[in-house]
């Protein structure tokens, strides 16, 4: 038998993984969903010309082409392509349906695909957790940004973060007072590495691309506090935002200002966030910002106010796992159900429907009889509860329920039972 490989990149979720996943989206969902924030979809794949000209040259090489269809296809001819981010697909559905009363708040929870170099949680294809506000200026929607990922983590059991916030125009000002205005993108492409090569890699870096030791010597001061000219309303802004996010409870402790933030894509215009686990732990688990000027791509009527910010969620995943915060679960049933016989059979799958009815998530047993091989099978899948339905509770109008754990044994009407496994 051949053998066979999952693709580079990519894995299988089995049912114990997807019951934490799916714990953990929906502490997510109900996160957003506080905030005011509606649900949306869009496709997987967008035309090709919806997604280039949006990422930046490092964005660019990572998108997951596809080929046209037919002859075109043979000459290798690319028509769409595997969605890269969930913000572009949303500014093409906001200039596609321009009656949407604004500001229109969207959350959204679907995978992306970036052809990137597979490393432990990095992925090739993973989910992305977005929330954008479109259609208002108001701080208050920047805040939003920081107030969601300040919940949305501490409900999770990862309280100790710091989200980093700077501001686009800050950066530009940066650029120009280095004399760099045509380099503005080279600066931040490397700027934005910094967390992962340090000042030293940055400045090398600058110097490949052209700067000299005098711009990055002035970089490094204007990073280490001295005031950048032309960046003053910016630092305003970003005042006036955290002042908000703290009057929604922002716990200030865990959000400072960082003027080395750059995130790369070439979209934003304005505020950034990015939030970061303290301590050992490396990379982003969180990113965002406002991107004013990405919807009048589409629509062609101008800049239209638009801010976000998406959850790493694998990377979340990897963390919680890591530091034991996703528990036991390895099911979603809680009750298995036995069949004690053929002619007991139907009242075992009264009960199940029962239990079910009730929101119980409950599985019948496919075997009949020797009771220890049921409860065998129920304990190596990691389900709480049996329950048993012989003869004699028939008779009594009783069931008899086993916590697997404890091996606790208790008896009464089914109805009662249901009220029981309910809490």
């Amino acid at each position: 038998m051949a053998k066979v490989f999952l693709p580079k990149g990519t894995r299988d979720l089995l049912p114990s993984a997807m019951n934490h996943r799916l714990q953990v989206i929906n502490t997510v969902r109900g996160v957003f969903a506080r905030y005011g924030f509606e649900p949306l979809e869009t496709p997987a794949f967008e035309r090709i010309e919806t997604l280039t000209g949006k990422y930046g040259d490092e964005g660019e090489k990572l998108m997951f082409r596809i080929l046209k269809r037919g002859e075109g296809g043979k000459r290798g001819e690319v028509d769409a392509a595997l969605r890269y981010d969930l913000t572009v697909p949303l500014a093409r559905m906001m200039a596609m349906n321009p009656g949407l009363p604004l500001p229109f708040k969207r959350s959204q929870i679907q995978p992306v695909w970036r052809a990137d170099r597979p490393q432990k949680g990095r992925f090739r294809e993973f989910y992305q957790c977005d929330v954008d506000t479109i259609g208002t200026d108001s701080p208050i929607a920047d805040a939003e940004c920081i107030a969601v990922v300040h919940d949305t983590l501490t409900e999770l059991g990862l309280t100790d973060f710091t989200i980093r916030v700077n501001h686009r125009e800050l950066l530009r000002s940066l650029a120009v007072s280095l004399n760099a205005t045509a380099e503005e993108s080279s600066l931040l492409v490397a700027l934005d590495k910094l967390d992962k090569v340090g000042r030293d890699g940055v400045t090398k870096e600058l110097i490949e691309r052209g700067f000299d030791d005098a711009q990055t010597d002035q970089l490094w001061r204007h990073m280490d506090g001295e005031p950048i000219p032309g960046a003053e309303a910016a630092e305003q802004q970003l005042q006036t935002i955290l002042q908000l996010a703290q009057d929604m409870g922002v716990d200030a402790s865990r959000v400072k200002l960082d003027r080395t933030l750059a995130r790369g894509l070439d979209y934003y215009t304005g505020p950034v966030f990015e939030t970061v686990l303290n301590g050992e732990y490396t990379g982003s688990i969180s990113g965002g910002g406002r991107y004013d000027g990405l919807i009048g791509m589409f629509s062609g009527k101008g800049d239209v106010p638009a801010v976000g910010v998406s959850l790493g969620i694998e990377r979340i995943f990897m963390l919680m796992e890591e530091m034991g915060l996703l528990g036991e679960s390895q099911t979603s049933t809680k009750v298995w159900i036995t069949v004690f016989s053929e002619e007991t059979r139907p009242e075992s799958l009264k009960a199940a429907t029962a239990l079910r009815r009730a929101g119980i998530c409950t599985q019948v047993s496919t075997r009949t009889g020797k009771l220890s091989k049921q409860f065998k099978e129920a304990n190596g899948r990691g389900v709480p509860y049996a329950l048993v339905l012989g003869p004699d509770d028939i008779t009594a109008g009783t069931v008899a329920i086993k916590n697997m754990v404890t091996g606790d044994q208790w008896s009464g009407s089914l109805k009662d039972a249901v009220e029981r496994l309910g809490h």
